[in-house]
This record gives C-alpha cells, sequence and structure tokens, in this order.
C-alpha cells in the first residue's frame, strides 16, 4: 500500500471510531443499561485486546515468528489461570523471555 493510501485508510479508521464514540453519548442510557449490550461491550474488549496481544507477539513487521514472547506469554497466561497478582504474572513473563533469551533463543 502506498503511503497516501496508508493516511486515507487511517484517517477514514479515525472517522470511523469518532463516529462510533459519538453514536455511544447520543443513545439513550437504558439502552446502554441492558445487560446483552453490556456483555457483548465487555467481550468486544477482550477479545481487540486478545488480538493487539497475539499481534505483537506472534508478529515482526510482516513475518510471523516464533521467540522468547511466545513461551513468556504462555507462562503469563498459565499464572493468570492460577490468579496470580499482576506483578507476579508481568515478572514470570519477563524472568521467562529472559532466561530463553540468555539461552539463545531470538
Amino acid at each position: 500500500m502506498s503511503p497516501a493510501g496508508v493516511w486515507v485508510a487511517l484517517l477514514v479508521a479515525s472517522a470511523v471510531v469518532f463516529a462510533l464514540k459519538l453514536v455511544g453519548h447520543l443513545l439513550p442510557e437504558h439502552w446502554l443499561a441492558e445487560p446483552r449490550v453490556a456483555r457483548t461491550a465487555a467481550l468486544v474488549t477482550v477479545a481487540l485486546l486478545s488480538a493487539l496481544v497475539a499481534v505483537q507477539t506472534a508478529t515482526s513487521g510482516t513475518d510471523l515468528v516464533v521467540d522468547a514472547r511466545l513461551p513468556a506469554l504462555v507462562v503469563a497466561g498459565v499464572a493468570l489461570a492460577l490468579r496470580a497478582p499482576f506483578i507476579v504474572v508481568v515478572l514470570l513473563a519477563a524472568v521467562t523471555a529472559a532466561v530463553l533469551r540468555a539461552l539463545g533463543m531470538p
């Protein structure tokens, strides 16, 4: 994609996000208070965050890579499943990545 195309896509995406935010403020409050709407909004947030983590963990530029980040993410996921405090999760993931990189894994 050309640089001009990237800027057009960025501006269009920004306009769409702004329009969605504006619509959220204009909707009647009782519509947003429904449990189904709240649950859907929470699931969309989790899905977007998961996609961001997956892209940042398993890609480098346009290439798929398996490096020390992937096992570190798995360790963090296990720690979260075991309900470890957040700081412990972060430290375990960081130590895992550091040890694997020290052992020669990219």
